[in-house]
Parts: C-alpha cells; sequence; structure tokens
C-alpha cells in the first residue's frame, strides 16, 4: 500500500495534464502577442487554438466506484470498437478501445498491480487506415500483474495525434487502481485478457476510465 501511495502523490491533481500545459501556454504567448498587435483574425483563431488544448488536455477527477477487489476497470476513455477471442497461450480474449480528441486522453491504472513490464517503442503517428501504421506508430506496452498472479497486457498506440504516449511508471513497480499514469491523446488500447476472466464490456460500448468495469478474475 505504501508503494502505491507514493505513485498516486506524484500524479497532477490539476485540471490540466502537466504533457498540455507546454501546447496551452505557447498558443496563449501568440493570443496575447495577436491581442497587443490588432491582428483579429488571428486573435480569434489563437484563442480557438487555447480552447482546444484546454479541452484536450482536461484532467478531469474521477471517483473509484466500489467493485470487487477481483475488478479490472477501463484504462482510458472511448468506444469499445472490438472484443476478439484468441488462441494465444498467455491470453484468450483482446478488446480494443477507440480514444479520439473528445475524450479525455489520461491513462488510468485498471487494477491494483505490479508492472512486470513497461516497453515503450518510438515510432511514426500515422493514420490506422495505413497498411504499415499498426508495424511503425509509437506504442507502449505495459503488463499488470495484482497479488494473485493474475495479469493482463495493456498496449497504447497512438494514432495520428499531437503527442506520442507518455507513461509516468516504472517497471518492477507498484500502482493502484484508478491513479493515473500517462496520457494518450487519440490512439487505439488494446487490453488483452487470460483465460479466467469474466468479461462485462459489450461491443460499441462508450466507456469512462476508472469508472466502466472490464471485468473480473474468476
Amino acid at each position: 500500500m505504501q508503494k502505491w501511495s507514493k505513485i498516486q502523490m506524484r500524479n497532477n491533481l490539476l485540471p490540466i495534464a502537466k504533457e498540455g500545459w507546454s501546447y496551452v501556454g505557447y498558443s496563449l504567448g501568440f493570443f496575447a502577442l495577436f491581442s497587443i498587435l490588432g491582428w483579429g483574425i488571428l486573435q480569434f483563431f489563437s484563442f480557438a487554438v487555447v480552447v482546444f488544448f484546454l479541452f484536450v488536455f482536461r484532467n478531469p477527477e474521477r471517483e473509484l466506484p466500489n467493485f470487487d477487489a477481483k475488478s479490472v476497470l477501463c484504462p482510458v476513455d472511448g468506444e469499445v470498437i472490438s472484443i476478439d477471442t484468441l488462441t494465444d497461450n498467455e491470453y484468450a480474449y483482446k478488446v480494443s478501445i477507440d480514444t479520439t480528441y473528445k475524450d479525455v486522453g489520461i491513462l488510468r491504472a485498471p487494477m491494483n498491480a505490479s508492472l512486470i513490464c513497461v516497453n515503450k517503442k518510438h515510432g511514426t503517428r500515422l493514420s490506422l487506415d495505413n497498411p504499415i501504421a499498426l508495424q511503425t506508430n509509437e506504442n507502449v506496452s505495459i503488463v499488470f500483474q495484482d497479488s494473485n498472479a493474475n495479469k493482463i497486457k495493456v498496449l497504447h498506440t497512438v494514432k495520428q495525434s499531437l503527442c506520442g504516449v507518455i507513461v509516468d511508471v516504472e517497471q518492477d513497480k507498484s500502482i493502484a487502481q484508478s491513479a493515473r499514469y500517462g496520457i494518450m491523446v487519440n490512439g487505439i488500447t488494446h487490453i488483452y485478457l487470460p483465460l479466467n476472466f469474466r468479461l462485462s464490456l459489450i461491443l460499441g460500448e462508450e466507456i469512462t476510465a476508472s469508472k466502466s468495469l472490464v471485468g473480473y478474475f474468476s
């Protein structure tokens, strides 16, 4: 529990994610400059950009629901776009969630867990319509394991985005369910689940990070 508390204290609790401060700051600077110069059209455009960045990098508080200790919560906001059965020896199901610019981009821990693998791959930010995007786009893979050795893998892959996938966690550390661990603006998240898992999501469902239930370990 002590390790979880330390990680949560490192999280940014301000209404704007720290990853967005530079975007907001620069756009505010341009807005101030164009206001001084009296360039109305550019002043209006720069103000619209400020509002856009404030929206994209918003960092709302989320109250943790009272679910069972074996629960797994959604790590991202978005829409469930596919639920697949796998023949993999380690994972039996894959849930894919599409996070767009209209969704909150903050990443939240799906369970109380140790981080047994954190692997970041730098790459492109191509549209997923591009046939090489899945192989070349930037992504982060994280394996979470609870105290009962139940394990899931979460893969965040960025699409066309302002920034890459940013995570603030380290391998071999512990994290509390619902704790913030990074941000992804406009991307796809794949959740890989074991055979001993009871899935609660349905295709097309709009989900909310740390509030929507993925399911339970049996």
